[in-house]
Formats: structure tokens, sequence, C-alpha cells
């Protein structure tokens, strides 16, 4: 199983893989704790600003040299959307305000795994965007002709975009 712990989070027994619950998991042999494997959570950020829409070029893997959204983990005791301010302040030195949820989707992304990702539109504020964190370039692009996108979930959530803004509500 991809990222399977080796040992009980509870006890420190060994974990074993099992069928427990409806499927194969790990499973401690000491106190029978099962240790779940869950997707991690990640936020990402559709920023237009006259019809153009904000990308960072990934200085890191996964994605080295590609382009993507500005997006993220989690981190533990913020919201979604908390996240989402951060990363894009981090990312592209930018501030963001009144993040709006566009959709869900997830992807296997290694070497981290299953990872599920918010997708949101937000207000990016003025000002120019400056690379940081694990972004080589940070630029605006048109939103028809922009560089490929690194992730199939950051694809997915810049035609949820896309479809909003030719049909809106």
């Amino acid at each position: 199983m991809h990222n399977s712990p080796a040992f009980c989070a509870g006890c420190g027994g060994k974990l074993k893989i099992i069928f427990a619950d409806g499927r194969e998991r790990p499973v401690c042999t000491n106190c029978g704790l099962i240790a779940y494997l869950n997707p991690l959570p990640c936020v990402a950020a559709v920023l237009v600003r006259d019809s153009r829409v904000l990308l960072v070029k990934r200085n890191i893997e996964p994605g080295l040299g590609e382009w993507g959204l500005p997006a993220g983990f989690m981190e533990w005791g913020e919201t979604p959307e908390n996240s989402l301010r951060r990363e894009v302040l981090e990312e592209t030195g930018l501030h963001c305000d009144s993040p709006r949820l566009l959709t869900v989707c997830s992807e296997i992304i290694e070497p981290y795994g299953h990872v599920v990702i918010l997708g949101y539109t937000a207000h990016v504020n003025s000002g120019e965007p400056v690379p940081g964190d694990d972004a080589a370039e940070a630029e605006f692009f048109d939103l028809d002709s922009h560089p490929a996108l690194a992730f199939v979930t950051h694809k997915q959530i810049m035609k949820t975009y896309l479809s909003g803004v030719s049909n809106p509500k």
C-alpha cells in the first residue's frame, strides 16, 4: 500500500495489511488499531486580473519547471481559506481575499499519494507577483493562451472556472 506506515501510532506495534472495515488496510498486530490512509488536503487558487490568470512555475518536484496554479497543502489548524491566502502570499507575494470555492477534485501525485484539492477563485489585490517559496516564476497570462498546467487537477479547476465565466449564474 502507498505510504503505509510500518508501526502503530497508538502503541508502536507492527502493522500488517489485512482485510478490515471492507478493504485491505494496515492494522496493528498488537492492539488492533486500523491505520486509515487518508488523502492529503490541498488548496489551489484561480486568481484573475484584467482577464489574465496568475500562474507559478514550480521549482520543486512534482512538476519541476512546469506551470501551475498557486497551490499547496493545508497545514494543521488552518481553514481552507486561510491556507489559500498563505499559499498565494508565499508563492507570489500577493494578498488575496474573498475566496470562493469552485470545485473539489483529487489526484494521485507522487511522492505524496492521494491528494484532495479544493479549487478556489479569489480577488487578488494590487501589486506585481514576486516568486517565492517553491515558485521559480510568478506571472499573469491571458486566460485563453497560458502555458500547459502541470497537474490534472489544476486543469480541472481552470475548466470549472472558465465554464462559470462563459455561463455566469
